[in-house]
């Protein structure tokens, strides 16, 4: 049995928001600094140029790279052969939450009753999901979700008859409807599987994979290249502006379902779609 304290956590979480909020992941940087040489015509050329003296400021001026700095998303994967002491894991990771973004003098978004709002002024509390592996480690995955992009996602509850083209409709047209609402160029987690919650939640950890993996499964790593194949034809194109480029990625999870069901969502991510990780 190993020991880590809830210190740890909560100063890992701390500083794992705040990078995720100022920086991008390395792969993701690439693609968009790409984006001007790409497109073919000057706005949307102008747009991307625009973006990347964007990533730079925040580097430079240590601030977010967009001012939504998202509701606070945290995957942990906790090893079985861990003690957490010192205090508990939801408290520990609810100040490091709340030392992130008042300390970062980060924008606080979340409300106490989804009806009656009411900020709770620290953005807390973060939305945790949690899994125990074999181990004596911590996993700790942030992903701090803008709502401009979350706003467009969505679920479908197909049957086993749909057909591959129908899962590849579904998806471009869940960025037709978002058009430039999102901030294209957008990043797409795509969950198939699971069942009603579950397939969100897969759509929502394919986010934040890394856009230089494709899905180790040659059959999803083929239809990841279709969709995205598919969303770039729709020249929406950088906020909206017509283009070349609607879509950075598309990343694909899936899961196991019932004999009767085929669950799809689509988790749009914008093109500052953030994550950072540790492992304690």
């Amino acid at each position: 049995m190993r020991e880590i304290s809830a210190l740890t956590i909560e100063k890992t979480v701390e500083e794992l928001f705040l990078k995720a909020n100022e920086t991008l992941p390395p792969a993701l940087e690439e693609k968009i600094r790409e984006g001007e040489a790409i497109e073919k015509d000057a706005l949307p050329k102008s747009i991307f140029c625009n973006m990347c003296k964007n990533l730079d400021a925040a580097k430079e001026l240590n601030i977010p790279i967009c001012q939504d700095t998202g509701m606070a998303v945290l995957f942990c994967e906790l090893g079985q052969d861990v003690h957490i002491i010192d205090g508990d894991f939801t408290t520990a990771v609810n100040n490091g939450v709340r030392n992130a973004y008042l300390d970062g003098k980060m924008r606080c978004s979340i409300v106490k009753d989804p009806i009656r709002r009411g900020n709770t002024n620290d953005n807390t509390p973060a939305l945790i999901h949690l899994s125990i592996i074999p181990g004596d480690k911590i996993k700790l995955v942030a992903a701090p979700k803008g709502f401009g992009s979350e706003n467009m996602s969505r679920i479908k509850m197909f049957t086993p008859s749909a057909s591959i083209d129908d899962i590849i409709d579904f998806v471009a047209e869940t960025v037709k409807i978002a058009d430039a609402n999102p901030c294209p160029p957008v990043v797409l987690g795509v969950g198939i599987g699971s069942d009603f919650e579950g397939v969100a939640l897969l759509a929502k950890r394919a986010l934040c994979r890394d856009i230089s993996i494709r899905n180790e499964d040659e059959f999803y790593k083929g239809l990841e290249e279709k969709m995205l194949k598919r969303v770039n034809s729709l020249h929406i194109g950088p906020q909206g502006f017509g283009g070349e480029i609607t879509a950075l990625a598309v990343n694909i999870e899936t899961a196991p379902t019932h004999i009767a069901g085929l669950p799809v969502a689509v988790n749009v991510g914008c093109h500052v779609t953030r994550h950072s990780e540790a492992v304690i």
